[in-house]
């Protein structure tokens, strides 16, 4: 514990370790929070919420997941395959294939549940079976920015519990530039083999950049490897893109039976801690053999299925997002205003969609930048600084006003003259 212990002190000294808030009290976009090791507290405007439709304290989803916990309890104490299967499992598994237009869906407990869950099966086929022998090798190609939860389950994916089980062959991980099809269209060429099997995975909205997967791209190049499957990773796309909100097909105007009629296999992983006011993830294909196969995979087993509340509250989220297109059309005309705001003010904003990275000037600390927008402003924003290239990353929900925006973006524009003196103004003021 004494390289912990030291290592974590260095953390601290470098200022490298976040601030920690605990939040007391919601009601819109405001929040009372506590200053984890001070003890003050802050009446807040956030601007750090993925509750991008704002259906968290939504009167319809809160009874829900009461009614869940009347008729169920609070836990199904138990995995699917076991005994932990109840009826609002399978309407919420039919809701996102109604809302994804892919027939067969699994729940989890979490994304990188879900995508440890995907690559067990299909890399390992998970189980062994008498008879049956998978000789044929996986390749993954994945963007180089790929959330987290794709790393851990990409990097895990050759020596997994499904390899240990059933000796299955090797599986071959690539990494592409970021969104660059020229180069993935490289790799494919360089390291496919005649028999492999080809998983290509992307974040559809990339959750540090704001930007969008190129889809048909993508497809235009797995056209060419028959079989391929194609894996969206849609936890900052569902509910956020889309005329419907439906993620990055519905973005694109491209349907998932347009995907397979052109020999390949689209499966979607759907989060629901962002749009869906909830927790949990799902992954949805058109094969009922995938489905089958994750609900046996460890990583389903291994755990219990997702409690009654959870499920109930992403079931009923789901549904009102698909009858309320309104809620995705004012998310996107915010997401517009403040980038518009933002820029005007010449912020360099990164991506097209309702997250907002916002590239600070080297000389700016974002961690001090977001410490002085709360305990100047009243505005909480997330500062990047230690999982990727420094920025502000704000995201704008379907319940901001276009009053509150304005109010963030004056409050940075301040900040930033507060904090940043452009060189040149340095050297002038040093002759005078």
């Amino acid at each position: 514990m004494d390289v912990v212990e030291q290592y974590m002190q260095a953390i601290y000294k470098n200022g490298l370790y976040p601030d920690r808030h605990i939040c007391h009290q919601k009601q819109g976009n405001w929040v009372e929070i506590e200053e984890y090791d001070s003890g003050k507290r802050h009446k807040a405007l956030s601007f750090c919420s993925n509750d991008v439709l704002g259906l968290v304290q939504s009167e319809a989803v809160r009874q829900a997941a009461i009614d869940a916990i009347h008729q169920y309890g609070t836990s199904n104490s138990s995995c699917s395959a076991l005994s932990g299967r109840i009826d609002l499992h399978r309407q919420l598994e039919q809701e996102i294939g109604a809302f994804k237009h892919l027939k067969h869906t699994h729940l989890f407990l979490n994304a990188w549940m879900a995508l440890q869950a995907l690559m067990d099966a299909f890399c390992h086929l998970a189980i062994p079976v008498p008879g049956f022998q998978n000789n044929r090798e996986t390749l993954i190609l994945t963007d180089i920015l790929n959330h987290g939860c794709i790393i851990s389950a990409i990097a895990n994916a050759g020596n997994r519990s499904g390899k240990m089980f059933s000796h299955s062959p090797n599986v071959r991980v690539k990494a592409y530039r970021h969104c660059d099809m020229n180069d993935l269209a490289r790799k494919v060429r360089r390291y496919a083999k005649p028999e492999d099997r080809i998983l290509v995975i992307s974040d559809a909205v990339f959750s540090m950049d704001g930007d969008i997967a190129p889809l048909p791209d993508m497809l235009d190049i797995f056209e060419d490897y028959p079989g391929s499957v194609i894996v969206m990773d849609e936890a900052h796309a569902s509910g956020a893109i889309g005329s419907n909100g439906g993620g990055i097909y519905d973005h694109f105007g491209i349907t998932t039976q347009q995907v397979v009629d052109r020999g390949m296999v689209p499966v979607i992983m759907t989060t629901f801690s962002k749009f869906a006011a909830s927790a949990g993830a799902a992954i949805s294909s058109n094969s009922k053999e995938l489905t089958d196969l994750l609900e046996t995979s460890p990583t389903s087993i291994g755990t219990i299925s997702l409690p009654p509340p959870t499920t109930a509250a992403a079931l009923e989220s789901i549904r009102q997002v698909r009858q309320n297109p309104g809620l995705v059309e004012t998310l996107q005309s915010n997401a517009r205003y403040l980038r518009s705001r933002l820029i005007e003010h010449d912020f360099l904003v990164m991506g097209e969609t309702n997250v907002c990275p916002v590239l600070l000037p080297e000389e700016i600390n974002p961690k001090e930048f977001g410490v002085r927008m709360l305990s100047e402003h009243g505005i909480w924003i997330s500062p990047i600084w230690f999982i990727a290239k420094p920025r502000m990353r704000i995201t704008t929900t379907a319940l901001h006003t276009h009053e509150e925006m304005d109010k963030l973006v004056e409050a940075m524009a301040a900040t930033r003259e507060l904090l940043y003196q452009p060189t040149a103004a340095v050297s002038a003021s040093a002759v005078g």
